[in-house]
């Protein structure tokens, strides 16, 4: 592909969908693309100085009518026509339907007044679907700002059906998973993170959310009293979110404060997650699961509800283990299994990264979005 100027629209924050865009534009950028983010806060991932690689902050108007409902998405739909034109974009890219794809569909419409011809692609990473999407009164604006994308892809394959079914989309979607940068993502080198948090012979659990009521951040805490009622182990919950303090106020309450750390918000995630020795992840809804392929990734087995995309990322029985989101018995019990026979704890490791590796690698998810581009332009 020819070197192209692309902008990126994406929620700057440690959530999924944020730090795809962020990778993916850092990639972008390390083939010789210029890559110009566009949003409200410097992504979470942009920790390191690229020649191609650009910031441009929007500022939300202030105007005392608008009070507290300062009309962002307008805002936005400026700075990208100021970027096209002043930086000479060839793609706006999307991640989020409302109200990223909104704005650049607006951008592109004042851009014609001057003759340009912005393209534009609009990722679905998951609740622009499945929940806010849905709102009655957004419906018709995700539909809308979505039919009238240039290209319109879905994280996975269930996202993509939940498209259709939902907005009765007519164009093709096309389906480019989440990836991982596997080289980054790797089993541990060094013992001084788990050192840290589990000591002699415990066990160590690891969970990692934006700590949303759909994460079912409960289940974590019920699973681990089950698990330490049963033998040594700690648990290690990394994130933050509306549901930190309930989670803090649970956990003391259970009489589990003094094995249970709150790491918050961590960028660094690839030096934590290989510490530990299983990933639980029992959300109530996922339209991907990036932090449990991250986890894989890492060489550790994930134990992860049977929804969503999660069936797309893991093989139940050989590389994780699927369950329905409050099966707090079955989680326990093949977590349990996971901590005592260290051998098959290993054996399901290897085979959960190799999976990582073939399927989910960053050169090949990079790959299927630089082919969707060069279509475009």
């Amino acid at each position: 592909m020819k070197r192209a100027s692309i902008g990126i629209v994406c929620y700057p924050t440690p959530g999924g969908s944020g730090v795809i865009a962020t990778e993916l534009g850092k990639s972008l950028a390390r083939i010789g693309h210029q890559v110009h983010f566009i949003t409200h806060g410097l992504p979470s991932r942009l920790d390191s100085f690229n020649e191609n690689l650009f910031f441009h902050k929007v500022e939300p108007g202030d105007y005392p009518v608008f009070q507290q409902f300062t009309p962002y998405s307008l805002s936005l739909a400026v700075k990208i026509r100021e970027v096209a034109m002043q930086c000479d974009l060839d793609i706006v890219h999307s991640h989020y339907a409302i109200p990223y794809a909104t704005s650049a569909f607006l951008a592109k419409e004042m851009l014609k007044t001057s003759g340009r011809d912005l393209k534009s692609i609009t990722t679905l990473h998951g609740t622009d679907i499945t929940l806010v999407g849905l709102m009655p009164s957004f419906h018709e604006i995700t539909r809308f700002s979505i039919a009238v994308s240039d290209a319109i892809t879905a994280v996975s394959r269930f996202l993509e059906r939940q498209t259709v079914e939902a907005f009765k989309i007519d164009k093709p979607i096309r389906v480019i998973h989440n990836f991982v940068d596997c080289n980054e993502f790797r089993p541990a080198r060094d013992t001084s993170v788990r050192q840290r948090y589990a000591s002699g012979d415990e066990k160590l659990l690891i969970h990692v959310s934006n700590f949303r009521k759909v994460k079912n951040i409960p289940v974590v805490i019920d699973v681990f009293s089950r698990l330490r009622a049963s033998l040594p182990c700690r648990l290690l919950l990394v994130g933050d979110g509306p549901e930190l303090e309930p989670t803090e106020r649970l956990v003391h309450d259970q009489g589990l404060a003094g094995d249970v750390v709150f790491l918050g918000d961590q960028e660094f995630i690839a030096d934590i997650l290989p510490a530990g020795d299983v990933f639980l992840l029992p959300s109530e809804h996922e339209s991907f699961g990036l932090a449990a392929l991250e986890a894989m990734s890492c060489g550790l087995p994930v134990v992860a509800s049977n929804i969503g995309g999660l069936h797309e990322v893991i093989d139940d029985g050989e590389t994780g283990f699927l369950f329905d989101p409050h099966d707090v018995n079955g989680m326990s019990e093949v977590t349990l299994r996971l901590f005592t026979d260290e051998t098959w704890r290993k054996t399901v490791g290897l085979k959960s990264r190799e999976r990582a590796k073939r399927d989910f690698g960053k050169d090949k998810i990079i790959g299927e979005y630089i082919a969707l581009y060069e279509e475009l332009v």
